[in-house]
Order: structure tokens, then sequence, then C-alpha cells
């Protein structure tokens, strides 16, 4: 027999969450009070229409969305229009339901943050050179605590913005990978504190240092404020304007029967849920009858990983009380927000109580999966579309990878048959590609098990993953020798026949480990 030949593969695959912590804070008593800006630019919403005529392709303008919403951010290219493309895969798994998937994993920063994010900066921008006594406007600086999705989308948007800087304090815990790619973007980068808690104390400590110097600075939540929530919106709009130039491309002429009949969308802290709903709400009231009656009806899917279901704990309480979770149990780091916003929670029953009210048919509904069927959603996504999300992002992809989760779902639409479903793919920052680094080689006849090391707080995550992968799992400790369950510090192997490069790739995910492959 010849001699092993073994080929380590460092693979890491980095998720930070996006922490949370509330509102904008203006740095300069001489600045406008921006809550009061926002609360003026608010107008009350009209009455929707009831009629749903018919409509031919000349009398629908596609270009223009229901209001010019982060108009200036749009002409900045701060963000990007993103495709909505079919998906097939899933359109049969959900017969008799197409499904298209909205893919702002290709937002610059890669995630659906930068829509948000351009809108908030280039707004309190604009209220920073208002408020300016020079004849030239001073730079302005943006602050986040965020080394998540969040900071990634403020780095990558203020860079784009004349005269604005941005700085990011992260914690000790941030991966040096995330780190060199900030400062790559241009941030100021700080890392401080144990946890994001501390660096975002001294995020707001630098708050209020500027603010007794008059500095022009603002902290920008990685959530919760509403020019992010009016920005996040804009991606309905781009969803009904898709849906109609599609249906037309098909021939159609008749579009009063087509619905959006479930919108599937990730939630941390609730910023984007905010968004979606607010997006829904202006069209459903809007002038336009053809785009209103497409959203008429329609049901949000807030989708949640167990262990970090704050929106859940909250909207399912008899009063809406935000419930703040004791801590986050769950991969999904990116969806680690102990509590939510308390808007979005209003926004959701009112949401639900409209479709009540009229009978429309209008919800939203609480999906809670586990990490294993988040995994699992982002390894079919990837082996069914060529892409890579992160978990979070595969909470949204869950209720319809998953056989318990999706009979759920077309249960509730089984009264609006062929109405569309529609997946907010939010982002796919947190994954990265890895290195590569090959040891060595020689030809074999016979691949003997590949083990996996783990640390001990992975391993008792690992073994769900493994086996919602399909794959077959041993352990065995590393003094003893003898094969057990996954605890502690643990060795697996995959037996013979069962390693699988997508079941693998549900491992590769969200774990640093070393691969070793052995040959004879």
């Amino acid at each position: 027999m010849s001699l092993p030949t073994t080929i380590t593969v460092t693979i890491a695959f980095l998720v930070v969450a996006g922490l949370i912590l509330p509102s904008v804070h203006s740095l300069s008593n001489s600045k406008p009070n921006f809550q009061d800006i926002v609360s003026k630019m608010r107008a009350d919403l009209p009455q929707p229409k009831t009629a749903s005529p018919s409509v031919s392709s000349s009398n629908i303008d596609y270009a223009s969305p229901p209001s010019c919403v982060a108009q200036e951010a749009r002409s900045l290219n701060l963000f990007s229009t993103t495709p909505l493309i079919h998906s097939a895969p899933l359109s049969r798994l959900c017969h008799p339901h197409p499904v298209f998937l909205k893919l702002d994993l290709l937002q610059p920063s890669g995630s659906f943050k930068d829509r948000g994010m351009a809108h908030l900066c280039t707004t309190v921008q604009k209220m920073h050179n208002s408020a300016s006594n020079s004849d030239t406007t001073d730079r302005m600086k943006v602050i986040s605590s965020s080394g998540g999705n969040a900071g990634l989308a403020v780095t990558t948007v203020a860079r784009n913005i004349p005269k604005m800087d941005v700085s990011v304090i992260v914690p000790e815990t941030t991966k040096p990978l995330v780190v060199e790619k900030l400062h790559s973007l241009g941030a100021e980068v700080t890392i401080h504190g144990k946890n994001w808690n501390a660096a975002d104390a001294l995020a707001r400590q630098w708050v209020d240092d500027a603010k007794k110097s008059g500095g022009g600075a603002v902290y920008v939540s990685p959530y919760d404020n509403p020019l992010l929530w009016t920005g996040h919106s804009t991606v309905i709009d781009e969803i009904i304007t898709q849906l109609l130039e599609q249906s037309f491309d098909q021939a159609t002429t008749q579009t009063n029967n087509m619905k959006i009949g479930a919108v599937l969308a990730s939630v941390g802290g609730g910023g984007l849920l905010c968004g979606i709903l607010e997006g829904v709400e202006r069209n459903y009231h809007g002038s336009n009858e053809i785009r209103s009656n497409l959203v008429r009806g329609t049901k949000v899917v807030a989708c949640e990983t167990e262990g970090a279901s704050s929106f859940a704990a909250s909207f399912n309480s008899d009063d809406g009380s935000i419930v703040c979770l004791d801590g986050i149990n769950s991969i999904a780091t990116s969806l680690g927000a102990t509590s939510v916003t308390p808007a979005v929670i209003q926004r959701s029953r009112r949401h639900r109580d409209r479709g009540e009210i009229s009978s429309s048919g209008d919800d939203v509904m609480s999906f809670v999966c586990t990490d294993g069927e988040a995994v699992q959603g982002c390894v079919q996504f990837a082996s069914d579309h060529r892409m890579l999300v992160e978990v979070a992002c595969g909470a949204a992809l869950a209720p319809l990878y998953s056989d318990r989760l999706r009979a759920k779902l077309l249960d509730q639409l089984k009264d609006n048959e062929d109405s569309v479903i529609v997946v907010e793919v939010c982002g796919g920052s947190g994954c990265n590609k890895g290195e590569h680094h090959a040891a060595g080689s020689a030809p074999t006849k016979k691949r003997i098990p590949a083990g996996l090391t783990f640390s001990p707080a992975e391993a008792t995550k690992t073994k769900d993953m493994i086996s919602i992968s399909g794959l077959r799992l041993k352990s065995t400790n590393h003094k003893r020798g003898e094969t057990s369950d996954i605890v502690g510090a643990a060795r697996v192997t995959f037996e013979e026949g069962s390693f699988r490069p997508f079941s693998l790739m549900a491992l590769m995910l969200h774990y640093n480990y070393t691969l070793a492959r052995a040959t004879c």
C-alpha cells in the first residue's frame, strides 16, 4: 500500500452580525433635528382605490415608481436596481405559484442595506449642507458601530459621496478580513471592546464629544431609522415594476388578475421588514390602480431562525409589546438582534388589520426555521442558482426549500392560486471564497473518509447541519479514540460514498476548519 497523501484545505467563511441600536443623532446644536424633519417629510397617505381595471402596455408607466423615493441616492448610483429573476426550481416546488428572486445580494456592498444607507447618507448630507454657514460646505462624518453588513454598506455608500467621511468602530471579535475590507473601502476603523455593545458605547461617546465641540457628524444606526426604512422600501417599487414589465414581455395584455401572493424576507432588527411594509403600503394607497391591485392581499412573511426570533416573540405576544431575548443562540449572526424596533410591530399589525377589515387577505406571517433548515436553504440555493448567500438570508429561503415550512406557506396561499411568490435575497457579504492551500497530492485508487476538526463550541451546532445536509456522521474522541456523538472536541469523519460537495458547503458557510483528505 502506498503512503497516504494529505491535502489540507483551510476554508473560512465570515459572517459578522450587524447588531443594533436605535436612532440617528445630530452632533451639533446648530444642525436641524432629524426626527422633526423626517416627520414633516411624511405626508398622510390617500385612501386606497377599489377598482381593478384592465391593463394594456400603452397605459402603464413602467419607468416611474409611485413616488420619487430615494431619487437623489439613485441618481448618484449609490445603490443598484437589482435583477428580479424567475426561479424554475423553486416554481416547481411551489406549483402553481411562480417564484421570483429579488437579487439584492448584487448590491455594491453585497447586501440590501445599501438602499437605506444611500438614502440616509444623502439626506443627512443635504441637511448638513443647508445648515452650513460657510460658502463652501464643510466635510461631515458618519459614524457606525457595526462591522457587519451595515458597516460595509455605510462605508461603500459614503466613499462615493463628496466630502463625507466614515468611521466604523468594531469589537475585538471582528474578523481581520472584515477590518481589512473596511480599510480598503476608505473607512477609519477603530477596534474597541470585547463585544459590539462596548464598541457602540465608544461610538456614542464620540457623538457626545463631537456635539460639545460643534463638529458635523451623525451616528448611523444599522436599522432603526425612518430614512433607512424609506430607502429599503424601494425594493417593493422595483419588484412591482419588474413584474409588470415581465408580464408584457410574455405577451400578456391583461394584468388585473396578477397578484403578489407573498413576499419573503429575513428579519433581524426589523429595518428591511419596515421598508417592505412601507413599500407595500405606498403602492397599495397610490394613485396607480394597477400597482395598487398587484399588492392587494399580499402576505409579508417575516423569516427568522430559532435562537434569533425576536420578531416572532414580539409579534405573537398578546399586546404586541417588545420582547427582548436573553441572548442569541443561532449561527445566523446577522439576525442577531435581541429585540426589534417597535415600528416593525406597529407596521406589521397595521398591515394584518387592514387585511382583516377589508377581507383582502393582507397579512404578516412569522416563520421560524432551524439553523439546519436555513443552511440547507443556502446550500440548495447555491446548487440551483450558483450564488452564495449568508445563513441569515437562508432563513428567507427555508420556507420554500423546507418541506415542513413550504406546506405551511402554500396552505396560506391556497385561496390565491397562481399568485406570485417573491423572495428578497437580501445578502451575501458575509460569504467569502476563502483561500486554498495544497500540501500535495498523489494518484489514487480509493478515497478514504475525510475528517473535519471543530472547536467544542462549534461541535453541537455542526451535528444538526451535517445530518440536515444528508451526510452520514461518525465522530471520534481525539484522546481516547472512541466513537461518540459530537460533544466537546471531536473529529468528524464522512463515510465513503457520503462525501458530496454541496453537503460540505453547509459546513463551509460558517465554520473555520481544516479538511484533511487522505488517499491511498
